[in-house]
């Protein structure tokens, strides 16, 4: 019983290292990444539509995006999403594509974004430290069951800390890089 609460304490974990890593995605380093755009949703006929659902989107260089509508009439639309997104990117229309150049961040922005990733590593941080606790009171209520003895409890509580403890390593090693990839200049 105690291996099973293990089990999805560590999948749990996991889960929120991966929503961090897909939160940070959309952190711009200046270099760029489809993930930038992956919040912006456009207007398709009334249906607000993630981006990549009306047209495909591409890393042209490594300064720049290129977006192609699979509907023409939605170049417009795209561009007033992106626009209206508020990622500091403003694109440039040929008329059937879209071209988004991403502008290099000055040393304040970037200070920020590295403040950012950071809060949002906390937060992953937190999350970690929520599923542990959830795990620990499962076993005591295990144990006050009498399904389980005390050493199991505290050798459970042991495993799950020491999960714990790798999931926020990978946390900050995560935040090393993305820090390490927003002051390259």
């Amino acid at each position: 019983m105690n291996n099973q609460i293990i089990s999805e304490a560590k999948s749990r974990m996991d889960k929120s290292i991966e929503a961090f890593r897909s939160e940070i995605m959309k952190v711009r380093s200046g270099k760029a990444t489809t993930a930038l755009l992956d919040g912006v949703k456009v207007d398709y006929y009334g249906t607000m539509t993630p981006l990549n659902q009306v047209g495909n989107v591409s890393v042209l260089d490594v300064h720049t995006l290129a977006i192609t509508p699979w509907d023409k009439t939605m170049v417009h639309p795209i561009e007033k999403a992106i626009l209206s997104a508020d990622l500091g990117l403003n694109p440039i229309s040929d008329g059937t594509n879209l071209k988004v150049p991403i502008p290099p961040l000055n040393e304040e922005r970037r200070r920020e974004l590295v403040k950012l990733v950071k809060k949002f590593g906390e937060e992953a941080k937190i999350a970690v430290r929520n599923v542990r606790r959830d795990a620990n009171e499962k076993l005591k209520k295990l144990e006050k069951e009498k399904e389980i003895t005390e050493d199991q409890r505290r050798d459970a509580e042991t495993e799950v800390q020491k999960i714990t403890d790798k999931h926020i390593e990978s946390i900050d090693g995560i935040i090393k890089v993305k820090e390490a990839e927003i002051m390259e200049v």
